[in-house]
This record gives structure tokens, C-alpha cells and sequence, in this order.
């Protein structure tokens, strides 16, 4: 796991906290680096495996392109509805392109869980889909940080 935060250790969570708020989420918010400079935010699906983001995207989307030219990313997922109900993590690092791009199947040892995680979790399938336009990217996080506000009331 990455290091952990130094401000807000009150409300962040634990390890085991984070594994299961992210293998419990479907979607994130993904921030990348435009050619402009500027950032660019959009949600997509993930999964959650062994201490990795791996995001299922349109290889012919702006996020492929600015993460073709400039790999840093920055990664939020959150819920909750109410002030104290708020909680979530936001991972950030270097975007690495996992498999073949767009994705058809090629056997690729690395991409077998993951993408066993994302079918069960996002279509309730024990395989994946191909359709030729995604691809992986995988988020080794170098800095995490989190927030559970519910941990304020106790």
C-alpha cells in the first residue's frame, strides 16, 4: 500500500477499510493531464485488485490520449449523501497500459483477475466482454489518502 496520510488520521481509513470500500465501488472520477496543460475529469469503471486501480477506457477517448502523453493520474472514488455519511479515496500516480490496445483477448496473464473482478462486479459475468474499443490501464498508487466522515460521530 502506498504511504498513508499525515493529516486527517482520524477519519481515514485502514487498510482493510480501503480494500473493501473500493471492491465495493463501481465508479471513480479520473483527472489526466490535457496537451493545453490543463486537467481533464471524467468517470469511468474500475475494479480493485492486490493494491492496484485498473481502469477498463476507450482507447479512442481524450483520457487514453493525454495518459499516451503525459502518464500522471489522479483517481477519486467517494460516497455518501449527507455530511457525515462522506467518505472515499483519491489515489494518484503513473498510468501503465496493460495488454493489448483496444483489448480483443490476447492471453495476458496479468489481466486474468483483474478482469475476472471487473466482469463479477460491473455485469455480474464470470468472464469479460471484449468489444474492441477499451483497453487497461492499471494505478499502483504512489500516494493515497482517505476520508470516512462517518468516523466523526464516534
Amino acid at each position: 500500500m502506498a504511504p498513508t496520510q499525515r493529516r486527517g488520521r482520524r477519519i481515514m481509513m485502514s487498510d482493510a477499510e480501503l480494500d473493501a470500500f473500493l471492491a465495493e465501488q463501481r465508479t471513480c472520477r479520473v483527472a489526466t493531464v490535457g496537451q493545453d496543460g490543463r486537467p481533464h475529469a471524467g468517470p469511468l469503471w474500475f475494479a480493485w485488485h492486490e493494491g492496484s486501480l485498473w481502469l477498463y477506457s476507450l482507447t479512442r477517448s481524450k483520457r487514453w490520449a493525454d495518459l499516451r502523453r503525459d502518464p500522471r493520474i489522479a483517481v477519486v472514488v467517494d460516497a455518501g449523501e449527507e455530511y457525515g455519511e462522506l467518505r472515499g479515496v483519491e489515489l494518484t500516480g503513473t498510468a501503465v497500459f496493460v495488454g493489448e490496445a483496444p483489448r480483443t483477448g490476447e492471453p495476458h496473464p496479468e489481466l486474468d483477475a483483474p478482469e475476472r473482478v471487473f466482469a463479477a462486479k460491473n455485469f455480474g459475468m464470470d468472464a469479460m466482454v471484449y468489444d474492441g474499443r477499451h483497453a487497461w490501464l492499471r494505478l499502483t498508487p504512489d500516494s493515497v489518502v482517505s476520508w470516512d466522515f462517518r468516523k466523526l460521530s464516534g
